[in-house]
């Protein structure tokens, strides 16, 4: 179901602090803190005398305290105190995960500690350049398997209907989607030509009049989707073409952690080369943004119900093409660290059409 393997985000930055908090990934409970110097840590939320969470104990120094009996376990999981108890067992420890803070985000390694490497952590353009800006961003919870999330974050051509009022049009619905893939995932992007601009982006295009627009759907392993939105007046876009000096360009990151099987946490933020340092207008995309999204949640948790009750068959059509390719790719990253299943253990892979395992 999960790759492991990887990195994921656990939280906001401003979201860990000092106080333990709870979070749920991939189906782990982990608990997660910050040190006195400000780095992440994330233990295994449970301690293991009698399982309490240790998010519901304390930070003392840069460890945490068992809120049940005083137990206290370090950044590492070593068990470092046992009230009552002169001698410490090195079996007395809980699960430590590699996290670190970047972009404002903390993330978690939730596979091999040895293997975790930070410069695999999904890159963000235009971060810290001066003639860019960023949205706040936002979170979410959507009821619904993370792979129908990046199935919707690799079809351009929902826009048309689900998002009429924000970021689609009717000029949105025929156009054909070019599929490619990279070792770090698939893409689907399309340019549309002499269109209108849709409503969410008719207050931040600099120019007058129709435009020629890129849609570029980018999802990444695990599950991290870089979505580019680039709008240039009519007759100046297209593949191969240089930037016109009026084009507004705008990369949504969107980053989604598995809670379980059933339900998946959304991150997004998006960079932009437009009105740079309004933060009137960062409110307004982010507001935009979130409703836009909301549209999406609806959606997709009622795509979750539908097969989990469905009692027929269900299609693919051709604008599957890039998400059930993700989905082939990702199995076999998943089997590859499995290993062999046994016959008699026989499940749905991700990559096949239809619901997710």
């Amino acid at each position: 179901m999960f790759l492991r393997n990887a990195w994921y985000v656990a939280a906001w930055d401003s979201e860990v602090t000092r106080q333990p908090s709870a979070v749920r990934i991939l189906g782990e409970r982990i608990a997660l803190y910050r040190t006195t110097a400000g780095s992440p840590v994330a233990l295994e939320d449970a301690c293991p005398h009698r399982k309490l969470p240790l998010s519901m104990g304390r930070v003392k120094d840069d460890e945490v305290e068992c809120g049940y009996h005083g137990l206290v376990f370090n950044r590492a999981g070593e068990c470092t105190r046992i009230p009552g108890s002169r001698n410490l067992s090195r079996t007395v420890h809980v699960r430590s995960y590699p996290a670190v803070s970047k972009y404002g985000l903390v993330w978690i390694w939730m596979g091999d500690a040895s293997r975790a490497d930070v410069n695999c952590i999904l890159s963000v353009e235009h971060w810290e350049e001066p003639n860019w800006d960023r949205n706040r961003g936002g979170t979410m919870t959507v009821d619904c398997n993370y792979l129908y999330i990046t199935d919707n974050l690799l079809d351009p051509s929902h826009v048309a209907w689900v998002h009429r009022a924000s970021f689609g049009n009717e000029d949105c619905e025929a156009n054909e989607v070019e599929v490619t893939e990279s070792p770090e995932g698939v893409l689907a992007s399309r340019w549309i030509y002499d269109s209108e601009v849709p409503p969410f982006y008719r207050g931040i295009v600099s120019f007058e009049g129709r435009c020629d627009r890129l849609q570029h759907y980018e999802t990444r392993f695990p599950s991290h989707a870089v979505i580019k939105a680039v709008f240039v007046p009519a007759g100046s876009g297209g593949p191969g073409r240089s930037i016109h000096d009026q084009a507004l360009v705008m990369d949504s990151y969107n980053l989604l952690t598995p809670i379980d099987e059933n339900h998946t946490r959304y991150y997004w933020f998006q960079m932009r080369n437009a009105h740079v340092g309004d933060e009137s207008v960062s409110r307004s995309m982010d507001d935009g943004v979130r409703e836009a999204f909301e549209e999406d949640r609806v959606v997709l948790a009622a795509v979750h119900e539908g097969f989990a009750e469905s009692t027929t068959r269900s299609i693919d059509l051709g604008i599957d093409r890039a998400p059930l390719l993700f989905r082939r790719r990702l199995q076999s990253m998943i089997d590859a660290e499995e290993g062999p299943i046994a016959p008699n253990h026989a499940r749905r892979k991700v990559g096949e059409a239809g619901p997710p395992p």
